[in-house]
């Protein structure tokens, strides 16, 4: 988006695993991404966390594909995440969405007031995050898969959908 937040960010994320990490550690330390056009992948390979390089290092990645699935991999987990720290830096595993409106301020009719509206999260159990294992995310059908009325009619999904004419959309 257009806004850049603070609590924004920490509302709106794909988080394979967010903790505190210091990429800078080593030098064989990266995040990298890729884009092949039908997948969005990041890797952070051998990381370390910040103030704790003795854990060891950690390698694991986030593939966004362009079907709505979601992959989180993890190759070397040393410690169980339930052991990382959450005091400089929340530790979380999931996704979560998030919008921000800005209102008029009733004290300072000139100004405006930042709400941040948090819609929707998953939450990983961290406890299941170990070496070599992986979790998949698969979007559930919804309306915007309809491309004409007679499909979005004739439709099996169990919510009520229905055809807009005037956007030629659900």
């Amino acid at each position: 988006g257009d806004v850049i937040h603070r609590m924004l960010t920490a509302t709106q994320y794909v988080a394979p695993l967010m903790a505190n990490f210091n990429p800078s550690f080593s030098r064989n330390s990266t995040v990298q991404y890729m884009d092949n056009g039908t997948a969005f992948v990041v890797q952070w390979d051998k990381v370390y966390l910040q103030g704790k390089e003795d854990m060891g290092s950690f390698t694991f990645q986030a593939a966004l594909h362009s079907t709505g699935r979601i992959v989180f991999g993890y190759k070397e987990i040393p410690v169980p995440v339930l052991q990382i720290s959450a005091t400089q830096h929340p530790v979380k595993a999931g996704l979560s969405d998030a919008f921000m409106v800005l209102n008029p301020s009733p004290d300072v009719p000139e100004s405006r007031r930042r709400t941040i509206y948090e819609y929707h999260r998953v939450e990983l159990d961290t406890s299941k995050i170990t070496n070599l294992s992986a979790v998949e995310f698969t979007p559930l059908p919804t309306c915007l898969q309809h491309q004409s009325c007679e499909m979005c009619v004739s439709s099996e999904l169990t919510f009520n959908c229905s055809w807009c004419h005037v956007l030629q959309r659900y």
